[in-house]
């Protein structure tokens, strides 16, 4: 198992590892201090370095993404889950951004104002590519540094939707 407060373990030797747990049980620290709701605890299992099987779960929106290779899927508490689609984007309507509330940088602002007409949600936690996930965002841009449970979890659950070209 691996999660921040393991991340001493060298890489040398994580890279050798062939199946683990990659565990972050607070993502979105900040949001949490703040306590408006946007962080998430996220569980990966990961199998020759890729995320199979996802979890994130948002305890204050009672909200769980997961995914594994039967699909990826959202469930609110009470209701039956949901099978996820990503968004297609045309040029009938403006891009649906969203970007990390406390770490937007002068990179993502230049990646986003090329994209032309765009609507903007900035939000904190892997939150954000469960929206896109979803299909209620087109894209999320990161260019700042993030780290593997950070990410682990929410990336396998757009990464199991099958693409539609």
């Amino acid at each position: 198992m691996l999660s921040e407060k393991s991340s001493t373990i060298p890489w040398v030797e994580r890279q050798q590892w062939s199946k683990y747990w990659l565990v972050d049980p607070l993502d979105g620290t900040k949001e949490f201090i703040k306590r408006n709701g946007e962080f998430t605890a996220n569980i990966a299992l990961i199998e020759d370095h890729k995320a199979v099987m996802g979890v994130v779960y948002a305890p204050v929106l009672r909200r769980f993404y997961f995914a594994d290779d039967s699909g990826a899927y959202r469930q609110d508490q009470g209701s039956e889950s949901v099978q996820l689609s990503v968004a297609t984007h045309g040029d009938d309507r403006p891009w649906n951004v969203v970007a990390s509330r406390s770490h937007m940088s002068d990179e993502t602002k230049t990646f986003i104002e090329k994209l032309g007409e765009y609507k903007l949600v900035s939000m904190g936690s892997s939150l954000k590519l469960c929206l896109v996930a979803e299909g209620a965002a087109d894209v999320y841009p990161r260019f700042a540094l993030t780290s593997e449970w950070d990410t682990a979890a929410a990336q396998c659950v757009p990464s199991i939707i099958p693409q539609k070209f």
